[in-house]
């Protein structure tokens, strides 16, 4: 599928979930109710939608969650667009570093865009339900963007890794292959998970179609099914095992070099100045991988967890990466500090 193609596709989505905006009624307590019946094959016309689930508790507290959460994706969407636009236009960032870099915002502005639908309509409208195809599509954009974001993290550390460990080399050894990484991630990211949605689409679900989460998430969707679901399960397995393991596995050995090449420096200015360079990074990492671990481990082992502790981190793993990603990259890099300063003290000294 081309460029025009992906657009075409995001676009046909928008606009189903603004058609369900519009036309669905919120679900009632016993849309909700455990399995009433057995559907063959979710291309009859009388499936019902899939229904995701909000905030349960006190409307109170789901005005002042939901208004955080409408902060937080503002933080993401804005902070992100600021990061690309900043890398784009300004001259000063044609290093390797900031390529990955505006690849991470890049990545984080889809994660954003692709779930803000389902989750203004379920905390903000009070609307739930959602199309079978849409929740596929949903859920297929997740999966690759987790998987694209992994790989460019993995691509950041070994940037570190050649930057502190052969820095007279690393303007010609990255610039050749940056724009590389970037393509396998992406082609990598797409591609492992495009039969997700088919291994989905074979299996017939009951009646009872309520999510655990404000968006659309492959082992959430799976255990609604009524029937066998090992082949998705062991496909999953296999794509965490293929991805997410071997890519921390990775990020773990770049680190070791790293430590091992700054710990035989005599100099101590070096070390410090060689260890700062990789904190933003490392925040990255444990900010994307500590709430991908746990929804993980939530959803094979926490069948009895608290509706709203699934709620809860499932939000977090939207919604915090994104939206801190940009926060700790503008605190820890100088540069970028200087050119946000410049330009916002230049605007306010014209006015």
């Amino acid at each position: 599928m081309g460029f025009t193609g992906f657009l075409r596709e995001i676009c046909t989505y928008l606009m189903e979930m603004l058609a369900y905006c519009r036309n669905c009624p919120s679900p009632t307590p016993k849309s909700v109710l455990p399995m009433l019946a057995l559907r063959k094959g979710h291309s009859e016309t009388g499936l019902p939608p899939f229904v995701l689930m909000g905030f349960p508790g006190e409307d109170a507290a789901k005005t002042w969650m939901s208004l955080l959460l409408g902060l937080l994706y503002l933080a993401s969407i804005l902070g992100n667009g600021l990061i690309l636009f900043i890398t784009k236009t300004d001259q000063c960032f044609t290093e390797p570093m900031y390529l990955l870099l505006s690849m991470l915002a890049a990545t984080d502005l889809g994660m954003a865009l692709s779930t803000l639908p389902t989750v203004i309509s379920v905390f903000w409208l009070d609307i739930r339900n959602i199309n079978f195809y849409s929740c596929l599509f949903q859920l297929f954009c997740i999966h690759s963007l987790c998987s694209i974001e992994s790989a460019i993290l993995v691509a950041m550390a070994f940037d570190r890794f050649v930057a502190i460990c052969n820095p007279l080399r690393y303007n010609s050894v990255l610039q050749q292959i940056v724009t590389k990484l970037g393509m396998v991630a992406l082609i990598r990211g797409v591609c492992i998970h495009v039969p997700i949605p088919f291994l989905l689409n074979r299996l017939s679900y009951c009646a009872n179609t309520a999510l655990s989460h404000a968006f659309c998430y492959h082992p959430d969707v799976m255990k609604l099914a009524c029937v066998d679901t090992t082949i998705n399960s062991t496909y999953g397995l296999v794509l965490v095992l293929a991805t997410y393991l071997l890519d921390s596995v990775f990020i773990v050995c770049s680190y070791g070099l790293i430590l091992k090449t700054v710990l035989g420096t005599s100099m101590q200015a070096e070390l410090l100045k060689a260890l700062n360079t990789c904190v933003s990074h490392l925040c990255v990492v444990l900010l994307f991988y500590i709430p991908l671990i746990g929804l993980t481990l939530a959803h094979r082992y926490g069948r009895n967890a608290s509706p709203l502790l699934l709620v809860m981190m499932g939000l977090v793993f939207l919604v915090v990466p994104s939206s801190l990603n940009p926060i700790v990259y503008s605190i820890k890099n100088k540069q970028i500090r200087n050119v946000l300063s410049k330009r916002f003290w230049a605007k306010r000294s014209r006015t």
